[in-house]
């Protein structure tokens, strides 16, 4: 479902939605695109239209720093935006068919094991890797061997688990496409876009939107958990040490609060069951 022209993708989309009026080029005449036109791109970006075209039709996939710079500034990308584009605009890190066994290290292994809060890792697809029993009883869906694209957008018990779903799947495409970046020819990707994109529109439209988010600063989760009630919690989320991008993500809430203290019964729920 996805193509393998990203950066061509990326670049469409976001020069639909510069209006001409945000960069002082009104009044230029009738339009027939939404935002702007090939060639103003180019102009903005001090390059030339025909080398614009080039990049949009995949045709030239590698252009330099200099030149992605100049077109992030030109379509006003965030920075979150303009790392995307700068990743996509770089070779991918690996090879689209490598095989390797992606494992956890040990000394995270213990880690989950030692922390009394919500935990798990992840890698660059969503799959999850490693959890530990608080995440399993937060969502039996956060348990190794689960990804959690399927399990958010196909599994009926976890989306009536997010009380505010929407927002939790928009973020969640958002963060995915921002972690594949330039790597997303490779087959666990397209197994993925495949079958969420099958699956009807609820994925297919946002995967459409090209939309990144920050990996880092996420906004916090509005569970309705069947245990412990509403409660709302900040996930953290770790780089991992190591050639494989793998991250830990922590759920956690402010001590003394209301949520914590609904933590604190998911805890002892998890250690009696």
């Amino acid at each position: 479902m996805h193509g393998n022209n990203l950066l061509g993708e990326y670049l469409r989309m976001c020069r639909a939605r510069v209006s001409p009026g945000a960069v002082g080029l009104e009044g230029l005449g009738p339009r027939r695109v939404a935002g702007l036109r090939r060639e103003e791109v180019a102009l903005l970006a001090g390059i030339s239209s025909n080398y614009y075209l080039r990049l949009e039709q995949g045709r030239d996939r590698n252009p330099s720093e200099q030149v992605l710079q100049s077109l992030a500034r030109a379509l006003r990308l965030d920075p979150t935006e303009r790392a995307h584009l700068l990743a996509l605009g770089r070779p991918p890190a690996r090879q689209v068919d490598d095989a390797r066994l992606v494992t956890v290290p040990a000394s995270i292994g213990q880690l989950l094991l030692t922390l009394d809060l919500p935990a798990f890792v992840q890698d660059e697809h969503f799959d999850v890797l490693a959890s530990n029993a608080m995440a399993r009883a937060l969502s039996p869906a956060l348990r190794p061997g689960r990804n959690r694209l399927l399990s958010v957008f196909l599994d009926p018990d976890e989306r009536a688990l997010f009380a505010d779903w929407e927002l939790v799947a928009d973020h969640l495409v958002a963060s995915f496409r921002t972690s594949i970046g330039a790597d997303a020819g490779d087959q666990r990707t397209s197994e993925l876009v495949n079958e969420l994109s099958a699956s009807g529109t609820r994925f297919r439209a946002r995967w459409e939107r090209h939309a990144v988010a920050d990996l880092v600063d996420r906004p916090p989760v509005r569970f309705a958990h069947p245990l412990v009630g509403e409660v709302t919690l900040t996930r953290d989320n770790l780089a991992i040490d190591g050639p494989d991008a793998l991250r830990l993500m922590i759920y956690h809430a402010v001590p003394g609060s209301d949520d914590h203290e609904r933590l604190v019964r998911l805890r002892e729920a998890a250690r009696s069951g």
